[in-house]
């Protein structure tokens, strides 16, 4: 139970502060500024929705692309390892991702945003498939699988709920209280980065130490 729930925490922890949603709520907010609330709350629920799909999609399948394209789980730990420093030193510095949409443009795509680009890449990007699959390929019971799936789901629901309250959210924190949950998530996924370098570095020297 005690590893489960550590399993847990870890999965919630890694997703949530490499979807940083709340890093998302400045572009949630420019691309649906001309919506009622109406449309804004269903944009918020079907890109939740979307990413939670893609993401379980990437975390079952994950090992099938390791097989067909000769990739090893440890090698993919440390690239992802590197991958999430770079996200971390972004974040630390309260650098904010921001999808490059031309005014123009923006009207032309408002039907389908919640896909392109907020569901993807946005919520789910890169760091956080890259995190579903080794995840996944470390739930290697039943009960660690159900936990990993709750904590995507629990994610999904906390990032619905942030981008459903956005408005209120940024007034409350303000640009300099922004800052610092980047900051402060920023540091987490930095540390999430060296655990996950490090962990599939060990193996593979142990490997190469062996082999000689």
């Amino acid at each position: 139970m005690n590893d489960m729930l550590s399993f847990a925490l870890l999965a919630f922890t890694s997703f949530f502060t490499l979807i940083n949603p709340l890093g998302t709520m400045p572009v949630f907010l420019t691309m649906t500024a001309d919506l009622d609330a109406g449309h804004r709350t269903r944009t918020a629920r079907k890109a939740s929705i979307v990413a939670f799909i893609t993401i379980v999609i990437f975390a079952f399948t994950g090992q099938l692309l390791f097989n067909f394209f000769g990739i090893s789980v440890n090698s993919f730990r440390m690239v992802g390892g590197v991958i999430f420093f770079l996200m971390g030193m972004d974040m630390l510095q309260a650098r904010l991702g921001k999808v490059k949409v031309k005014d123009s443009e923006v009207h032309t795509y408002v039907d389908d945003i919640s896909i392109t680009p907020l569901a993807i890449p946005m919520i789910c990007g890169p760091g956080a498939l890259t995190n579903a699959i080794i995840l996944m390929e470390d739930a290697n019971t039943i009960p660690l699988k159900v936990a990993l799936i709750a904590s995507v789901v629990l994610v999904m629901v906390v990032t619905y709920l942030i981008l459903y309250s956005s408005n209120t959210i940024i007034k409350l924190l303000g640009q300099t209280g922004v800052n610092v949950m980047m900051r402060l998530m920023g540091l987490i996924v930095m540390v999430i980065a060296v655990e996950f370098f490090f962990s599939g570095l060990k193996p593979i020297l142990q490997d190469i130490l062996f082999k000689s």
